[in-house]
């Protein structure tokens, strides 16, 4: 195979400040070297987009692929489930490359995602962004994007119906999350003071974690639905100092988006589909992400996979914009948007010049509902065409 691919002939949604052109996009071992009017040598592999359109690959800020085990939820890795608090685990060591869901990701355009711990506890644990495609875990790694955390029903749940177990109240997890980070500043004090003293320290792999929270080396990513929950998480993120910060699914935060825009703090929004799950998402809509967007926040959509498949982030979009959304704004939310998020805007997100080469090439505009992924790349390999890998189910199915 061919170090160098061209992807000819479609219209190019760069994502950067070029915007939309008609032209080219040249790769070379797997970054983009090019778009536009470029020439690609004549032994590069070549994609012919010709009346179709180009755009980066989809990136969703905030998935459990690679963790919950599509289709086996019994053996989903996604909430270490022994203590309410577990920030001394790492979302890459139970990421598994093999999950049929990354498989039905990058075939339907998604070629990044956050992958994380899930809500069952108040914190945890550390979050990863990863490529949907690949033969390792740490070969599929991009970046340590944040330590997850939670609010409301989920913990309340998870933990409080477990005799003698904290939290089981709003006020719990509340305290649960103000404590741990009041014992990451004592833990911070007494590694300095040891430091200064030249006296040996005991280390403490959450306590380690959760300091680089608080120094602002690591993202805080809060599960919170309802606004009282968002506004919790605003004032223990002043409380502590904590700047780098981002609400995930944000069900109510069409409700307080003046709230958002007064802290320059962005809204991973979704998945909106239904409040059949549970109570705190009766105002669940689909106009939160037009309605945040337009007070001036920036807002990501996502999918939480495998709450919604994974290779539907296109479709989350289109319901979007059908809500309200602006068309012009509707690829930011799953490229560039998601992107600034997590800290891997230089990596994914655009076609910018040395940038992955991770890009998708529809046969429409991408959230209309009758498009479809035609050609994925990701790092440059052609990892997907469907009329070459297309199966006919009934020739799948399996008697």
């Amino acid at each position: 195979m061919s170090d160098v691919l061209v992807v000819r002939g479609g219209t190019v949604h760069t994502q950067t400040e070029r915007g939309t052109i008609e032209g080219n996009v040249l790769v070379e071992d797997g970054e983009v070297v090019a778009v536009g009017d470029v020439e690609a040598p004549d032994d590069a592999e070549v994609i012919d987009a010709e009346g179709m359109e180009v755009t980066p690959g989809l990136v969703d800020a905030h998935s459990h692929a690679g963790m919950a085990e599509w289709g086996e939820p019994e053996d989903g890795d996604f909430n270490e489930g022994t203590s309410a608090t577990t920030p001394h685990v790492n979302a890459l060591d139970g990421f598994h490359p093999r999950d049929e869901e990354l498989k039905h990701a990058f075939q339907n355009g998604v070629t990044t995602v956050s992958s994380r711990m899930g809500s069952g506890n108040v914190i945890g644990g550390i979050i990863c962004s990863m490529k949907t495609h690949g033969r390792t875990a740490d070969g599929m790694f991009v970046r340590e994007d944040g330590m997850k955390a939670a609010m409301g029903e989920n913990p309340k749940r998870f933990h409080g119906e477990r005799e003698g177990r904290q939290p089981s109240t709003r006020p719990g997890v509340a305290a649960t999350l103000r404590e741990s980070f009041m014992n990451a500043e004592d833990y911070l004090d007494r590694k300095e003071g040891a430091s200064e003293e030249g006296e040996p320290f005991e280390r403490d792999l959450g306590m380690e974690n959760l300091s680089r929270v608080l120094t602002g080396d690591l993202p805080l990513r809060v599960h919170a639905h309802r606004a009282d929950d968002i506004m919790t998480v605003f004032r223990i993120a002043e409380e502590f100092g904590i700047e780098d910060l981002s609400i995930e699914h944000a069900t109510e935060g069409h409700v307080i988006a003046e709230e958002f825009v007064a802290r320059d703090v962005p809204a991973i929004v979704g998945p909106s589909l239904s409040s059949a799950s549970k109570y705190e998402l009766r105002n669940i809509t689909f106009e939160t992400p037009a309605i945040l967007h337009e007070a001036g926040v920036t807002v990501a959509i996502q999918t939480d996979a495998p709450v919604l498949p994974q290779q539907h982030l296109d479709v989350c979009v289109g319901l979007a914009v059908r809500a309200g959304l602006p068309e012009d704004v509707a690829l930011d939310v799953v490229t560039t948007n998601p992107a600034e998020i997590l800290g891997i805007e230089e990596r994914v997100g655009s076609l910018a010049e040395g940038t992955d080469a991770d890009l998708v090439v529809w046969d429409g505009p991408f959230h209309r509902f009758e498009t479809s992924s035609q050609h994925v790349v990701v790092e440059g390999r052609h990892v997907f065409d469907r009329e070459a890998d297309s199966v006919d189910p009934r020739e799948a199915y399996e008697w």
